[in-house]
C-alpha cells in the first residue's frame, strides 16, 4: 500500500486560504457578519426598527438592509460608523499583526 503525502501537513487553515487567494475575502466576510450581527442585536435590545434606523440615517430601509446583510462586504466604513452611531454605539476597527 502506497502512502499519500499531504503537502499541507502542519499548515493551518489561514495558510490554505492564503495559498488559494481567498484569505482576504473570507476575512472580510467574517468581519462583516460579526458587525451585522452586533448591529442587529443592538437594534433589537434598543427597540430600533429598520425604518427607525433608516430615518435616523436619512436613508432608505433598503440601504439599512444592505448594512445588515451579513454577506454584503461592499459597505463603507463611513456607513458602518454612521449606523453604529445611530444606535448609540461606536465602530471599533483594529489591525492585528499576523
Amino acid at each position: 500500500m502506497r502512502k499519500t503525502i499531504n503537502s499541507r501537513h502542519g499548515s493551518n487553515f489561514d495558510d490554505f486560504l492564503r495559498d488559494e487567494g481567498l484569505l482576504e475575502t473570507v476575512e472580510a466576510a467574517a468581519l462583516k457578519k460579526v458587525i451585522a450581527v452586533a448591529l442587529a442585536t443592538t437594534m433589537k435590545k434598543k427597540h430600533v426598527s429598520v425604518a427607525t434606523l433608516a430615518r435616523r440615517l436619512g436613508t432608505s430601509r433598503a440601504a439599512v438592509n444592505r448594512v445588515l446583510d451579513e454577506q454584503n462586504t461592499s459597505i463603507t466604513l463611513h456607513t458602518l460608523t454612521r449606523a453604529a452611531s445611530a444606535v448609540g454605539c461606536r465602530l471599533k476597527l483594529e489591525i492585528v499583526a499576523a
